[in-house]
């Protein structure tokens, strides 16, 4: 039980994390792109809100949130904002990615869930498949399928 709560506390700083980005993407967005960033603060707040209440109701006592988190990229243009809305949401399926080992079935079925929305999230972003499995360390990108041009065109040989 000591890996739920090791796992419970690493999504928790996730979710305060993604909490704080999301923040600063809404208030250096506007249109569309604040109202997806909107909702998925809304939505990490209630992730947190969610994790904070499992950890206490295992006997833990769940971290706060830092005055402020170091971020990949300051975002300063739409495309900046959503690169980091995409990069905030995989590094959400990693976070979650151990709770779904854990013995508790009602655990692993909210990481699961938790991931499930992570990647929709990032598909909201940016709709593209980056991997098969996000979050996976050391996933490899997916292989082009056979009906894919090849990367460079064949040079012709004289004759």
């Amino acid at each position: 039980m000591s890996g739920d709560a090791e796992g419970l506390g690493k999504a928790l700083a996730a979710e305060h994390a993604a909490v704080f980005a999301y923040g600063l993407i809404g208030a250096r967005t506007s249109g569309t792109l604040r109202s997806k960033a909107t909702r998925a603060f809304d939505a990490h707040r209630a992730r947190r809100d969610q994790l904070r209440t499992l950890i206490t109701a295992r006997g833990g006592r769940p971290a706060e949130a830092e005055p402020s988190y170091s971020l990949p990229l300051v975002p300063s243009t739409p495309a900046d904002a959503v690169r980091l809305a995409v990069q905030i949401e995989t590094g959400m399926t990693a976070a979650y990615l151990e709770l779904v080992a854990s013995d508790d079935a009602a655990l692993r079925k909210y990481a699961a869930l938790a991931m499930q929305e992570a990647v929709a999230r990032s598909y909201a972003f940016r709709p593209a498949i980056g991997t098969a499995f996000p979050g996976m360390p050391g996933t490899p990108s997916p292989a082009p399928s056979p009906a894919s041009p090849p990367a460079s065109p064949s040079t012709p040989t004289g004759g």
